[in-house]
């Protein structure tokens, strides 16, 4: 789909907003193509319902964008200028804008105090709904990320861990991810030993011993959109009731993707997963959701988790990725990237989710 087709479906969407007025974050690359830096300088797409979208950026930032005048105008605005008033007179005349879900407060205070008469809403109550159905494109973009990701799950089965630490391990992973294709590594979790047990553990300096499961999740930027995957490795023979209970893991990760196809709820994948870790006795270890979307945002619409229920549709895409935390033992992740087909499901990830056994 063409950034034209974008800005189209949305002023199809918008109802009674009158425009939307994106920052930074993930919403204004897909309408515009650029990604803005995360500055105290204002960038903002004003994108009104009755035709006519300006892109405002810092003047020294402008050259980085790539113009598309059937889409959008560019309007560079120098250190001696007000943005929030050039933005202000972009919005006169509005009685409801939906502003960007991560543009900064002092921004949306100021547009505020000069448009008083104005009703600000959240600008994802409208993007979420158009960027969470990938177009063919972009599930391929997301099919490559995940390609990229699986060589670097295979490369690692043949490193040694015991005697390492987390943070050497992550950033070998890191340099992986670059090498294999993606512009960024956003992200390499390991988290050793009682460590494995804290899901967003800060890799460290400690040494991974013999017998320490490791949890492996890592990611980063392709073109635009993004890989998240985890896998599960064990230095030397794994810790007592270790196997048990990653078996269980296994099995519930398969069937929550089996689950998925067109027509079910967000939350009824979650049920599958969670069902089966509960039934076995681990549920009050399985302590987030089992899924988020992914795409030009490592973590956006739709979320696998109780309570949502969205239905599912072709083109969406997300994680998978239950998990069993024992505190002060160990900890366990199994993470794939799926997309909705029309008749079902399709993994983005394919390398072996087995529990692999390193030196």
């Amino acid at each position: 789909m063409s950034l034209a087709q974008r800005v189209a479906s949305a002023r199809a969407t918008m109802g009674d907003v009158d425009a939307l007025a994106l920052s930074v974050g993930a919403d204004l690359p897909y309408f515009t193509g650029y990604t803005a830096m995360h500055l105290e300088r204002l960038t903002m797409l004003v994108l009104r319902r009755d035709g006519g979208a300006t892109l405002v950026v810092p003047e020294l930032e402008a050259p980085r964008v790539v113009p598309h005048p059937d889409v959008f105008t560019i309007r560079p605005w120098s250190e001696t200028e007000d943005p929030v008033g050039i933005v202000a007179g972009l919005l006169a005349g509005t009685r409801r804008v939906a502003i960007g879900d991560q543009t900064w407060a002092t921004f949306l205070l100021q547009l505020q105090e000069r448009l008083p008469d104005t009703v600000f809403t959240l600008a994802s109550e409208i993007t979420a709904g158009l960027r969470m159905r990938k177009d063919a494109d972009e599930v391929a973009l997301l099919r490559a990320a995940g390609a990229a990701a699986d060589r670097v799950a295979g490369m690692l089965t043949a490193e040694r861990f015991s005697g390492r630490t987390e943070r050497q391990i992550s950033r070998l992973i890191a340099d992986l991810l670059v090498a294999e294709g993606h512009d960024t590594a956003d992200f390499a979790i390991v988290a050793a030993g009682p460590n494995g047990a804290s899901p967003h553990h800060e890799p460290s300096d400690r040494v991974i011993e013999t017998g320490d499961a490791v949890v492996c999740d890592f990611g980063g930027s392709y073109q635009g959109y993004h890989s998240d995957t985890t896998r599960m490795f064990v230095a030397g023979a794994p810790p007592e009731g270790f196997a048990e209970a990653f078996e269980v893991l296994r099995v519930a990760q398969d069937l929550a993707v089996a689950a998925v196809e067109p027509g079910v709820t967000a939350e009824s994948v979650d049920r599958v997963a969670r069902g089966v870790i509960a039934d076995a006795g681990y549920g009050d270890y399985f302590i987030h959701r089992t899924g988020h979307g992914i795409g030009l945002d490592v973590h956006e619409h739709p979320y696998i988790v109780e309570g949502n229920p969205t239905i599912l549709e072709p083109g969406m895409t997300f994680s998978i990725e239950p998990g069993i935390y024992l505190p002060g033992r160990f900890g366990m992740r199994i993470e794939d990237i799926v997309a909705v087909t029309d008749t079902g499901v399709e993994r983005l990830n394919h390398s072996p989710r087995d529990l692999v056994v390193v030196g």
